[in-house]
């Protein structure tokens, strides 16, 4: 058996690596309110009729070919909803999110990319909230229209639980992540709320204040999207 002074050294040799950890997660949140930023700052950016549609945003900085197995991209990131029973209020707290998938870097060429992802229904918000999704399959999704209007969108972009953009070395489009699946990241939600949380304790029950790390992306949001404009039938 350790003694306690052994005991106390332990914790203290670990104490940099729990600390680190918590750390990596906060990046994660604060890389993907700066992300969205820029991306919102691109002139031929997400049409700003589907963003104020959009019951939830997801943001995934980084996703790298080859990090999740052979041929496979692996990416971390956020799911961040309006707040209420409706989707009617102002933005909540974050719940870490990873997305995986054997086709990303396929459509990439192997480039580290950030992908924005709008939630536009509440059907799909609940998918994303209580299982792991599978994009195309479990949840409609289409690859999203540009510009600042999407009047030209068609009907299958409209139809669409979730619709996908992509940024890679400053070229911004839609992209179709069909084949790919969102999973809420247990784990990491743990280390940046020291507790277990599910994905919907965090963003549909409240049970946690967002952390420091979120408030520049929650401000963001509620800057350029302050009120869910959705049919309002839609949202019932």
């Amino acid at each position: 058996m350790k003694t306690p002074l052994a005991m106390l050294l332990t914790f203290a040799l670990l104490l940099p690596t729990l600390a680190a950890n918590d750390e990596r997660e906060e990046d994660r949140v604060k890389e993907s309110g700066v992300v969205l930023k820029e991306i919102l700052n691109i002139p031929d950016d997400i049409p700003q009729d589907l963003l104020d549609q959009a019951e939830c945003v997801v943001i995934l900085p980084s996703v790298k070919k080859g990090a999740f197995g052979i041929g496979g991209s692996y990416g971390r990131g956020v799911m961040i909803c309006r707040s209420g029973a409706h989707y009617t209020g102002p933005w909540g707290a974050p719940a870490l999110y990873a997305l995986e998938g054997i086709n990303i870097g396929f459509q990439l060429g192997g480039q580290a990319t950030d992908f924005v992802l709008l939630v536009m229904n509440p059907k799909g918000a609940e998918s994303l909230l209580t299982s792991k999704v599978k994009l195309g399959a479990d949840a409609s999704a289409a690859a999203g229209p540009k510009g600042r209007t999407a009047e030209a969108a068609t009907d299958v972009v409209m139809k669409a639980e979730i619709l996908s953009y992509s940024r890679s070395k400053g070229l911004f489009a839609g992209i179709s992540l069909e084949g790919s699946t969102l999973r809420s990241d247990g784990s990491a939600n743990e280390k940046l709320y020291k507790q277990q949380l599910s994905a919907k304790d965090i963003i549909r029950s409240g049970k946690v204040k967002a952390p420091p790390a979120a408030h520049d992306l929650i401000a963001l949001l509620d800057k350029k999207t302050p009120k869910n404009k959705s049919d309002p039938k839609s949202l019932q």
